[in-house]
C-alpha cells in the first residue's frame, strides 16, 4: 500500500494541464539529464507538439517562452496556451493557482485514505462506544491511525473547512449534480461512508470497475435509506428471530440449543440476501451453516414447523422411521415457498452439519456445482450457494482456505458464494488476540479478491445495506463476498456454560448491554414509524404462534426423516424393500467386455502413444481376453456401464482422475 502523500513531488514545478479538475505531473528522464538552469524545454523541444507532450517536463517554462513570443512554440502549444489565457495573446497571465492545485491534490489524498483505511476506525463493535459517542479530542486521536501528517494539517489548516473544491473521479460522495464540495462536507461524508457503523475492505481488489461499484454502492449520501414500509418488515423479523430464542429459553431452559442471542440479526440479514437475490431470478438457495443460530434460521429462515422444531426437546420422542439420529442443531431440511418480495417460488436447503463447523463448506459448493451442472446453469443466474461461519473457525479451519482456492477454478465455480460470518469476537473460551494473526477473522477472503463488509450487529439498517451491496456484488460480478457481522454472544459457548470463568470483563459489558430489537424497537417508536403498541401486537401475535406450535408438538412428538433431508426424495419410504433397498446393479458380460476393450484402445487416426502407455494398453487387452478383472479395471467398467446409461460421471482430484501415477493414460 502507498501513503496517498508520497505521490506529490517535493517541488510544484511542473504540470501538464492548467485546469483544476485535471492535473497530473508529468516525470522524464530529460529533466535529470537537462537541468532547468542549464536548458529550457523550448530549447530542447522547439518542435515538440502538443499531442506528444509527454516529454515536455517543465511546462511552465514553454508558457513563459510563449508569452514572451508565441512563435517560438509549437504551434499547436500556442493555440492551447491561447484558448487557456483570457488576455490577448502575448500578455503573461498564469492559468492556474498552484496552491490551490496542491490542495486539491490534498483533497484526492485525503478521500484515498478514507478508501483504503476507514475500516480501521469503523465503530464496528457493539461493545465499544460508536464514534458518535466519542469526544472531538477522541476522533482526532483516532484519525492519526488512518491519515498522513500532512492530510491532518491540511484538515486543520486555517479556513480549510470553509472552502470549496472540485470532487475527483475516485469518488461518489457528491448528489446528483454536484461537482465541488466544501471541504467540511467532503471530510464528513467520507466519515460517514468509511468509518460510521459499517467498514469495508475492497481497495486490495485488482480491477478498477469493481473498486468503483463498491464505492458507489457506500459512498453515495443516500445509501442505505430503508422505506417505511421496509424498516416495519424489518422489525417483525427481528422480532421472530429475537423471540423465537426467548420462547426456548423459556421453555427449555436447561437444554442445548446453541440460540443466536446477541446476533438475532442474522435471520433478516439472510432473509434480505434470499430476498434480493429472488427479485435477480435466483430460484434455489443451497445453505451450510454451523450449528449456532441453526434453531432459528430453521425455524425463521427456512420456515420449518416449529412444532417439528419442539419435538426435538420432548425426552419422550420416538423415531417415526428408521434411520434419524442426530441433534437438533445439526439437522438439515429441504422447502419450497413463495417469496413475498419477489412473487416466485424458491427453494431453500440447509445441508446438514457435523461439529465439525466448516466441514459443510466443500460439500454446499459440491451440491450447488451439481445442480448448476444439471439444470444447465453455467453462469449461476438461478442457483447459487450461502455460507455462514463462527469468527474463530473461519479464521482456524484449513478447509475454508482451500474451499476458497476452488471458487473460481473452471470446474469447481459457483459463481459467487455470499459468505455471512456470525463474529461473536471469540472462539470457544478464546480471545481474537491469542486465536490469530491476522487484525480480522475474514482476512482470508482477500486471497480471492472477495471484498469485505464489517458491520456492526446492532445496527440492523446498516445489515440490511450490506446484505443489498452484497447480494448485488454477487448478481452483477458472480464472485465471493464476505459480510462480518460483528456482534457478541450474550450467553457462553453453550446455554449450560458460564462464560464469566475466562472473560469476567466482555460479559460484564454484554450483560449490561441492551439487546438489538430493544435499539431498533426504540429507534423506530421514536422516528414515529411504528407506536409501542403495534410494537407489542406484533410480539404477542408471534408468541401465540410459538405456544400453539408447542401444544401441538406436545400432542404428536414425532420425528420423521423425510422433513429433516436437505434434497428432496419424495418416495425415501417407498419401494419393496423399504427405504434402504438396493437396486440389482449387475451388467451383462459383453457389455463388460465392449467397455474393457474399448479401454484398451487408443484413439487412432495417426495419434502417437507413449511406448509405456502402448504396453499397458496391451496388458489391459490381454486381461480382457483371459477374463481377468483387477482393480483398476473393474473401476473403469463401473464407470464405462454409468457412462452407457446416460449417466454422469464426474472424477475430481488428481490421485482420483489418474489413479495416482499409473493410470495417468485415461486422464484427459
Amino acid at each position: 500500500e502507498t501513503t496517498p502523500s508520497e505521490f506529490f513531488p517535493k517541488t510544484t514545478t511542473t504540470m501538464l494541464r492548467f485546469g483544476a479538475s485535471r492535473i497530473r505531473y508529468l516525470w522524464s528522464g530529460l529533466a535529470l539529464r537537462h537541468p532547468r538552469q542549464a536548458v529550457t524545454s523550448a530549447q530542447l523541444f522547439p518542435d515538440e507538439s502538443f499531442l506528444k507532450g509527454t516529454s515536455c517536463v517543465y511546462i511552465e517554462e514553454l508558457y513563459e517562452s510563449w508569452s514572451k513570443d508565441p512563435s517560438s512554440v509549437h504551434k499547436s502549444w500556442n493555440n492551447y496556451f491561447s484558448q487557456l489565457s483570457d488576455a490577448p495573446s502575448g500578455q503573461y497571465s498564469h492559468p492556474v493557482d498552484l496552491e490551490y492545485v496542491r490542495d486539491q491534490l490534498r483533497v484526492q489524498s485525503l478521500i484515498r485514505a478514507y478508501q483504503v483505511r476507514g475500516h480501521q476506525i469503523a465503530s464496528v463493535d457493539p461493545l465499544s462506544p460508536s464514534n458518535a459517542e466519542k469526544s472531538s479530542t477522541e476522533l482526532r486521536a483516532q484519525e492519526k491511525r488512518i491519515l498522513s501528517k500532512e492530510d491532518i494539517e491540511f484538515i486543520q489548516g486555517n479556513g480549510n473547512m470553509q472552502r470549496f473544491f472540485e470532487l475527483p473521479s475516485i469518488t461518489r460522495i457528491g448528489n446528483e449534480g454536484e461537482k465541488k464540495l466544501t471541504l467540511a462536507e467532503v471530510h464528513g461524508r467520507l466519515r460517514k461512508a468509511y468509518c460510521g457503523n459499517i467498514g469495508i475492505e475492497f481497495m486490495f481488489i485488482e480491477h478498477k470497475d469493481q473498486c468503483d461499484w463498491i464505492r458507489g454502492q457506500f459512498e453515495s449520501p443516500n445509501a442505505g435509506i430503508l422505506s417505511k414500509a421496509e424498516r416495519r418488515t424489518l422489525m417483525s423479523r427481528l422480532i421472530r428471530s429475537s423471540e423465537f430464542e426467548q420462547f426456548l429459553a423459556d421453555k427449555w431452559p436447561s437444554e442445548k440449543r446453541f440460540g443466536l442471542e446477541g446476533c438475532e440479526v442474522l435471520v433478516p440479514a439472510l432473509l434480505s440476501i434470499i430476498d434480493h437475490c429472488s427479485v435477480d431470478e435466483v430460484d434455489s438457495f443451497i445453505l451450510g451453516m454451523p450449528h449456532r443460530g441453526r434453531l432459528n434460521v430453521l425455524a425463521n429462515v427456512a420456515r420449518q414447523p416449529l412444532e417439528e422444531i419442539f419435538s426435538q426437546f420432548d425426552p419422550t420422542l420416538e423415531a417415526g422411521e428408521e434411520g434419524s439420529g442426530d441433534v437438533k442443531y445439526h439437522l438439515g431440511m429441504y422447502i419450497e415457498r413463495y417469496n413475498r418480495v419477489s412473487g416466485r417460488t424458491v427453494k431453500l436447503s440447509l445441508v446438514a452439519n457435523p461439529s465439525h463447523l466448516e466441514a459443510v463448506d466443500p460439500v454446499v459448493q459440491g451440491k450447488t456445482r451439481a445442480e448448476q451442472f444439471y439444470n444447465q446453469d453455467e453462469d449461476g443466474e438461478n442457483i447459487m450457494s450461502i455460507l455462514l461461519h463462527g469468527d474463530a473457525a473461519f479464521a482456524g479451519q484449513g478447509v475454508v482456505y482451500e474451499t476458497f482456492h476452488l471458487s473460481d477454478l473452471p470446474h469447481y465455480t459457483t459463481r459467487g458464494t455470499i459468505h455471512v460470518v456470525v463474529n461473536n469476537q471469540i472462539g470457544f473460551t478464546t480471545d481474537p488476540r491469542v486465536a490469530r494473526s491476522s487484525p480480522y477473522c475474514t482476512d482470508v477472503a482477500k486471497v480471492v479478491n472477495a471484498p469485505i463488509f464489517h458491520v456492526n450487529a446492532d445496527d440492523v439498517e446498516a445489515v440490511m445495506q450490506v446484505c443489498h451491496a452484497a447480494a448485488q456484488w454477487r448478481h452483477v460480478y458472480h464472485k465471493d463476498v464476505v459480510i462480518d457481522l460483528v456482534c457478541y454472544r450474550r450467553n457462553g459457548h453453550n446455554e449450560s456454560d458460564d462464560p464469566k470463568f475466562t472473560q469476567p470483563l466482555m460479559y460484564q459489558k454484554i450483560d449490561n448491554h441492551p439487546k438489538s430489537l430493544s435499539i431498533y424497537k426504540d429507534k423506530l417508536i421514536g422516528d414515529g414509524v411504528v407506536s409501542e403498541e403495534e410494537y407489542q401486537e406484533e410480539v404477542a401475535k408471534y408468541e401465540q404462534i410459538c405456544e400453539d406450535s408447542f401444544q401441538a408438538a406436545r400432542e404428536n412428538p414425532t420425528f420423521k426423516v423425510e422433513s429433516w433431508l436437505d434434497s428432496p426424495w419424495k418416495d425415501v419410504n417407498k419401494g419393496d424393500g423399504g427405504m434402504l433397498s438396493i437396486k440389482p446393479t449387475g451388467v451383462e458380460e459383453t457389455v463388460l467386455v465392449h467397455i474393457g476393450y474399448a479401454m484398451s484402445t487408443h484413439p487412432g487416426g495417426g495419434f502417437t502413444v507413449h511406448g509405456g502407455v502402448n504396453r499397458m494398453l496391451k496388458q489391459r487387452k490381454q486381461m480382457v481376453d483371459d477374463r481377468i478383472v483387477d482393480w483398476a479395471l473393474g473401476e473403469g467398467m463401473a464407470f464405462g456401464s454409468l457412462l452407457k446409461d446416460g449417466v454422469h460421471v464426474r472424477l475430481s482430484g488428481q490421485d482420483v482422475e489418474r489413479g495416482t501415477f499409473r493410470f495417468r493414460d485415461c486422464a484427459g
